[in-house]
């Protein structure tokens, strides 16, 4: 059986809803600012920093990941992840990465590692502007195995022509790829080997 409820009720409840989820929000940044305050950071400091007065959410728990960032003379913009505990890659070098790689806005381009099932392809770069974007050539020179780094690669270090590395083989990813070479792209990229355990591996191969 359903009670009638009068339209005067209805219109006071949608009124006061709205007010009472403010009252709560407000008091929880209240009881957040005072924290705050106790802890040294004044009222002037507060506004600032607005983020400090914002509500305390899990993601401002959490450690920031960036433990440097650069920019080189290239305009290459260059953040460290993780830096990796094993042997550095230099200019010459033959290595493995995984990447992703996006558009600056955030859009998905492409990746070594599968979107859905976390399968990675991990690819086979050399450390050479002829045969590698130079921007990525960049970002890599210097990377321990293990390490990841992020870069904001503009068009002039990018795909300056379509026969520099990392493309993908597959028609679709390729097109796509190119088709976004004259704007700047962020890539992820892992180290994953050096030369010389690729090259050991070749010789063990053909033996």
């Amino acid at each position: 059986m359903h009670l009638p409820i009068s339209k005067k009720f209805k219109k006071t409840w949608v009124m006061e809803l709205p007010n009472k989820f403010a009252s709560e929000t407000l008091c929880r940044v209240s009881r957040r600012r005072l924290l705050l305050e106790a802890m040294g950071f004044t009222a002037a400091g507060l506004y600032v920093y607005p983020a400090l007065a914002a509500p305390l959410t899990f993601l401002e728990m959490k450690e920031p990941e960036m433990i440097r960032s650069q920019k080189l003379t290239s305009g290459v913009k260059v953040q460290e992840i993780i830096q990796g505990e094993g042997a550095e890659a230099h200019e010459g070098d033959l290595v493995e990465v995984n990447y992703v790689c996006r558009r600056s806005n955030g859009y998905f381009v492409h990746s070594t590692v599968d979107q859905f099932s976390g399968e990675s392809k991990p690819v086979i770069l050399p450390l050479d502007e002829k045969q590698i974007i130079q921007g990525l050539k960049e970002v890599l020179i210097g990377m321990k195995v293990g390490g990841k780094r992020r870069a904001l690669i503009p068009p002039n270090a990018g795909y300056v022509n379509e026969n520099l590395e990392p493309i993908p083989d597959e028609f679709g990813p390729r097109r796509s790829l190119l088709s976004h070479a004259n704007e700047p792209l962020v890539f992820e990229v892992q180290l994953l080997k050096k030369a010389l355990i690729l090259l050991r591996r070749a010789v063990q191969q053909k033996a």
